[in-house]
Parts: structure tokens; C-alpha cells; sequence
């Protein structure tokens, strides 16, 4: 029992119990305003019900007049919402009998001696401009069913266009190469001489070629993406990158003239320009649809206005009728009052408490102490594992500190392992009579070198990540809550119609808004944390079996998978990958999850090495520009070993950065884009191959990876224990 009562004691310390109480605060105080606004409500409710008993012949053509305005409002959002020229035949059928409803009970009330005539004519003026714009609606929208008519015949056709040319490139492309290899143009004709078939003008007519496949596949996907625009202004610039490409395969297919692919051809790539050039051209089509959209937007958002002032005026029309009624409406404002005073001031304290909680509690406390561990934890990743991690207090930020602490000494024992490695190494440069000897010994010793430090990061991972995600969770969990919280309050201020003046709405605006990004600052370095969890947590494990799988297939899927991510962040990027893949490579027993790691890790590298260079260089992202980026993929296989290059002409680097590339937690990325753990990783994973990894590079100029694996596994990792003979 006491130590039962230690521990709820020693809670009140935890941001975990914290937050609870801050949070449950914030939902007090929510439900308070909840009740006030019902119970104003209802006293309103009990007004106005006595209000409406006593109807008469103006009030109810009133309402006949609200009715039917509520009818005529919602006319042309079902206008523009129907979706055959049968479903638009019968809205307009169903505004014609509103409108002529409406005219009557209008009548009814100009009819009246006793009417505010005013306001009569002003809902007459109201109704008049709606019926205006829903002519001009309907105007608009009988026209668009042809347009979009047209429009899918336009992709049908491009449809169709695509496959024709498709058919019409991949043989030609495939043809040429073949003549380029063997000399031979077709099966009837004997081959040629190789200074015949093997000359630039065949090289220039396959790289022609194969130029208007990509441009016909650039043109093609931009004359699809128009399919999928929301806004005109984005049609223009879809329209320039086509005449752009139109221009690049004219000027590709202008080389090819006098041939029977250009001959074949012509009539194919005239349907495909034809698609986009024009005012019935896709491009042409999708504008004025889009741009009847726009105006269809304009006269509903002008109708909803119309709407706000044509309701307010029938309901003061309701109200004047009902002058009899003047102890309820007074009763009536007295609750809206009080309900709004008892709003204002919750929400008053609200705010003044959520500022409170950001200032003191988050600001000056907690984000101040996990800013601290955040700088120690950068120093640790430069290189700084000397110095001591201390933090006072019994929350989860002063664990996590201590879980830090406990990774710097694992991580000192690293390092005397690493220095131990070193020693091998000038070992054996002194002793080279014991070359072979040492040798094996060597490989041995990185083996276990190896497995220790792993051994140690594991160890080290599984202790501290559990104290790590834990005030983690708690953090980006209730960070997300009091954002959530945040945006029902500033909800039920608005649902409950509270009217606040403009000083009050921009007071609460700003503070709420500061709030919010507060907390989305919380969240976004508390994620970044945990991925910094989940990388030191892959540097202590492996995975998958060993298996024959081909170096070649495994290096290509990898490097397309990096080039597409690299262009899911960044849509401009683009990239040139050269593949000079050995054909006798072939297979090997490898572990195909750590390797293809590996080859992904260094290809988004040089993916993010040339697209540093694209951006530092002016105009390479112009045709013909000053700089491409590029990578060259090759594979060669020795009688003992596959070696594998992946080069970039990226930024590059100095010595003395290549010398640290492979040293845990340095990175020469942003700290928001970087931990420094993939090459250290993927260093392991060759070494538990039995290979090597060595690099070359010239700064500002490219840099090339060269992996080297040998044929044979390791003897470390041949047999499992069930294996091995008794």
C-alpha cells in the first residue's frame, strides 16, 4: 500500500499526468460552454414559441416567401449538380413552379397596408438579382453536357493514339538496336560491314528515336494529367511543356525524313499534336470547361450572398409582425446576452489558461529541457560522446536522458572496439611475412568486430527505445489532442453564434493560431526523434535469409524505387541513370533485403547529390542546359568476386568528408533530412558479405561508390549451428 501510494505521489511529476490534468481542464471547460449555450438556447426556444402563436395572414405569407426564397437558393447548386441534360430539363422545371409560388405570396404582402413596404421592395430586389443569376446558371451549364461529351471522346482518342505510337516506337527502337549490334536490318538481307551498320548516323537515328519515345510518353502524360485539373490557370502551363515536347519530337522526327518509320509515323504524331493544340484541342476543351466551372462558382458564391441578406430581410419582416410579442423577444435577447457574456468569459479563461500551459509549462519547461537532450543528442551524432548526459527531475524527458547516457557508454565501447580494428590493421602492415595467416585472422576478427558492436547497439536499442517511445508517444499523442481541442472550441464559438468584435475575433484568432503551431512544432520533433529510434534500432539487427539471387535485377530494382521516391518529393527532378549491367554477373548467395538496402540507400545518395547540383546551377532545368544529372549503374564479374559502380555527377566531396562517410551518425545532410546511420549500416552489411566498399570522388565533379563481393560466402555465415558436424 505505501509503495502503491509512492508511485501515485511520484505520477504528479510525469508530463504524462500533466497533460491529463491540462487536458482535462480544457474538457471541463468545453462542456461548461456546452451547457451555458443550451441552456441559452432553450430560453430563446421558449420565446420565440410563444412568439409564433400568434400568426396572421401577412406572417403567413411570410413564411411562404422564406419557403420559396429557401427553394430558389437551393436551385443552383442542383443546376450545377446535374449530371444529364434530363436531370437539368427538371430542375428547371422545379425553379419555374418555385419562382412562380414565390411571385404569389410576394403579391400577398405588397398587397398588405400594414407591411414595411421598404423591405418588401428589398426582397423584391434580392429575388429579382437570384433569378437573374440563375438564368445566367442555366445558360452556363446547358452547354457544358456537349463539351464533356467531347471531352471523353478526346480520351478515348488519346487513348488509342498512345497505343498506336507505342506500337509503332518499341519495334523501331528494338530494330535499330539490333541492326547496331549484328548489321543486320532485316532476316531477308545478309548483314552488313561493321563500319557499314556500326557508324554515328546509325547511333544518332537510334538515339532519335529513342528521344521520341520519352518525349511521346512526356507528351501523352501531360495531355493526361489535364484530365485530372481543378483550376484553368493550371491548363497553360500543361500547354507549354506540350508545345515544348511537340517541338522536341518534331525536331527528332525532322531528322528521320525520307524513311518508312517517318513516313508510317507522320499521320500518328499529327493526331497526337492535333490533341493538344487548339481551341478544340484537350487543352482548348478543358480551359473553357474549367473556366465555365469558375463562373458557375462566382454566381452560386453570389447567390449564397443574396441568399444571407434575402433570409435576414424575411426574417425582420416575421419579426415586425409580431410586435405583440415584446416581453418574449426582450426575455429572448436578455438569454442570447447572458448566454454570450457566460461564452465570452469561459472562453477568456480558456485562452488564458491554453497560453498559460504553452508559455510556463511547454515553452519554458518542456520544450527548453527537450531542446537540451535535442542538442545532446546532435553533439553525440558530430561525434561528441565524451561528454556526460545530465538532466535533473523524474518526468519521462529526464529517462530519456538517462537512456541517452546509457547509449553514449555502449557507444565508448564502439569505439575502443573500432580502435581495436585499427590495431589489427597496423598489425598486419608490419608483419607481412604473416600475410596469409593474418589474412584469415583479420576476417575472422571484422566478424566479430562486427557481431560485438552489433551486439552492443542491440543491446543498447532495446533498452532505450522502449524509454524513448513511451514520453514520445505521450508527447506527439497529446500535442495532437490539445490541437483537436483547440479547433472544437474555436467550433463552438462559432456554431453558437457567439458575436464577438473584431479586436476580440483577431485576439483569439492569433493566440489559437500560435497555439496551433506550437503543437505542430511538438509533433514534428517528436517524430523526428522517433525516426532517429527506428534507424538506431536497424543499425543493431539484420534481416532475411540467405539466398541465390541476380546482383544485376536486385541493383536495377533498387535504383528505380530510389529515383522514384527522390521524384515523389520533388516533382521537377529528373534523371538520367546509364545501366551497364555485365551479362555473365549472374546469380550469388547473398541476404537480397541487406543488399538491395544497400544499393537503395547509396542510389538515393547520388539522387540527392545531383539534384543539390540541378538546383545550385542556373538553367539546369532548361533543355540542353548546362548540367544533367546523371548516374551510371555497372556490374563486372572476376573469377573470384562482382563488383558493382554507382557513380553521379552530383556534387561530390572533399577528402577528408570521404574519409568520415562511412562513420556512424556523420552526415553532411540537414539534420532534418539526415541521421548518418545509411552508409554506416550498409558498410556492415557488405562486411558480413565478405566485401568491400571503397569510394572516389572529386568535389563538384561526381562520385562513385565501388562495391566488391565475393562469389563465395563467408565461411562465418556458411553453415548455421545445426549444421556443423559433431
Amino acid at each position: 500500500m505505501v509503495e502503491r501510494l509512492k508511485q501515485i505521489l511520484d505520477s504528479r511529476f510525469r508530463i504524462s499526468t500533466q497533460l491529463y490534468l491540462a487536458v482535462g481542464g480544457a474538457v471541463v471547460l468545453t462542456l461548461a460552454a456546452s451547457l451555458v449555450g443550451w441552456f441559452s438556447f432553450d430560453r430563446v426556444g421558449t420565446a420565440q414559441s410563444r412568439v409564433n402563436e400568434g400568426s396572421v395572414p401577412e406572417l403567413a405569407a411570410a413564411f411562404g416567401v422564406a419557403q420559396y426564397s429557401g427553394v430558389l437558393v437551393a436551385a443552383a447548386p442542383n443546376l450545377t449538380a446535374a449530371t444529364t441534360p434530363e436531370r437539368f430539363d427538371e430542375v428547371v422545371r422545379e425553379i419555374d413552379s418555385a419562382y412562380a409560388s414565390f411571385e404569389e405570396q410576394l403579391a400577398t404582402l405588397e398587397a398588405q397596408e400594414d407591411t414595411d413596404q421598404q423591405r418588401v421592395a428589398r426582397i423584391r430586389s434580392d429575388s429579382d438579382t437570384l433569378i437573374s443569376n440563375i438564368k445566367e446558371l442555366r445558360s452556363e451549364t446547358s452547354g457544358v453536357f456537349d463539351l464533356r461529351t467531347r471531352l471523353e471522346g478526346l480520351q478515348e482518342e488519346l487513348t488509342q493514339v498512345r497505343f498506336d505510337l507505342d506500337d509503332l516506337l518499341a519495334p523501331a527502337i528494338d530494330d535499330q538496336l539490333f541492326f547496331l549490334f549484328t548489321g543486320i536490318r532485316s532476316v531477308d538481307e545478309p548483314a552488313s560491314a561493321r563500319d557499314d551498320y556500326f557508324t554515328e548516323s546509325e547511333l544518332a537515328r537510334y538515339r532519335r528515336l529513342s528521344e521520341l519515345q520519352g518525349d511521346v510518353n512526356i507528351a501523352t502524360e501531360l495531355l493526361a494529367n489535364a484530365f485530372t485539373l481543378s483550376d484553368a490557370s493550371l491548363v497553360e502551363p500543361l500547354r507549354e511543356r506540350f508545345e515544348a515536347a511537340r517541338n522536341r519530337i518534331e525536331r527528332n522526327l525532322g531528322t528521320l525524313v525520307g524513311t518508312d518509320f517517318h513516313t508510317e509515323a507522320s499521320p500518328t504524331f499529327d493526331r497526337l499534336f492535333a490533341l493538344g493544340v487548339g481551341e478544340e484541342s484537350v487543352f482548348g476543351l478543358f480551359e473553357r470547361d474549367l473556366r465555365i466551372q469558375a463562373r458557375q462558382a462566382e454566381l452560386l458564391a453570389s447567390n449564397r450572398d443574396l441568399s444571407v441578406g434575402l433570409v435576414a430581410e424575411v426574417d425582420e419582416l416575421v419579426m415586425a409582425a409580431q410586435a405583440s410579442a415584446a416581453d418574449a423577444t426582450d426575455a429572448s435577447s436578455s438569454a442570447i446576452f447572458t448566454g454570450r457574456t457566460l461564452l465570452l468569459v469561459i472562453s477568456a479563461v480558456s485562452v488564458v489558461g491554453a497560453v498559460l500551459i504553452i508559455w510556463l509549462y511547454l515553452g519554458r519547461i518542456l520544450l527548453r529541457r527537450l531542446n537540451l537532450l535535442t542538442d545532446w543528442m546532435r553533439r553525440m551524432a558530430g561525434g561528441d560522446i565524451e561528454t556526460s548526459v545530465e538532466m535533473e527531475g523524474r518526468d519521462e524527458v529526464a529517462d530519456m536522458a538517462a537512456a541517452l547516457e546509457v547509449f553514449r557508454r555502449h557507444a565508448l565501447e564502439v569505439q575502443r572496439l573500432n580502435l581495436v580494428e585499427q590495431l589489427a590493421g597496423e598489425l598486419q602492415e608490419k608483419n607481412v611475412e604473416l600475410e596469409s595467416t593474418l589474412g584469415e585472422l583479420n576476417k575472422a576478427q571484422d566478424q566479430i568486430v562486427m557481431r560485438e558492436k552489433l551486439a552492443s547497439l542491440g543491446e543498447l536499442t532495446a533498452g532505450v527505445a522502449h524509454e524513448i517511445r513511451n514520453p514520445l508517444n505521450f508527447v506527439n499523442n497529446f500535442s495532437e489532442v490539445s490541437g483537436e481541442l483547440l479547433t472544437e472550441l474555436q467550433e463552438v464559438l462559432e456554431e453558437d453564434g457567439v458575436e464577438l468584435s473584431e479586436e476580440q475575433q483577431s485576439y483569439i484568432e492569433e493566440i489559437t493560431g500560435d497555439l496551433t503551431s506550437n503543437l505542430e512544432r511538438i509533433q514534428s520533433h517528436g517524430q523526428r526523434a522517433n525516426r532517429i529510434v527506428e534507424n538506431m534500432l536497424r543499425m543493431g539487427r539484420s534481416s532475411g535469409e540467405w539466398q541465390m539471387s541476380d546482383i544485376n535485377g536486385l541493383l536495377d530494382e533498387h535504383a528505380k524505387l530510389a529515383y522514384h521516391s527522390a521524384r515523389a518529393t520533388d516533382s521537377d527532378f529528373q534523371l538520367d541513370i546509364k545501366e551497364d549491367y555485365a551479362p555473365d554477373t549472374g546469380e550469388m548467395e547473398v541476404i537480397p533485403q541487406d543488399l538491395g538496402r544497400v544499393f537503395l540507400n547509396m542510389v538515393s545518395n547520388a539522387c540527392y547529390a545531383t539534384n543539390e547540383r540541378r538546383e545550385a546551377t542556373p538553367g539546369a532545368d532548361v533543355v540542353g542546359g548546362p548540367y544533367s544529372p546523371t548516374i551510371w549503374l555497372s556490374t563486372r564479374r572476376t573469377d573470384d568476386h562482382i563488383e558493382v559502380r554507382i557513380k553521379d555527377n552530383g556534387t561530390g566531396m572533399p577528402a577528408e568528408v570521404a574519409e568520415k562517410i562511412f562513420n556512424p551518425f556523420f552526415t553532411t545532410k540537414p539534420t532534418d533530412q539526415g541521421t548518418g546511420l545509411g552508409l554506416s549500416l550498409s558498410s556492415d552489411i557488405v562486411r558480413r558479405h565478405g566485401g568491400t566498399i571503397r569510394v572516389d570522388s572529386v568535389e563538384g565533379e561526381y562520385t562513385e561508390m565501388i562495391i566488391e563481393l565475393p562469389l563465395e560466402r563467408p565461411a562465418e555465415t556458411t553453415a548455421t549451428p545445426e549444421e556443423v558436424p559433431a
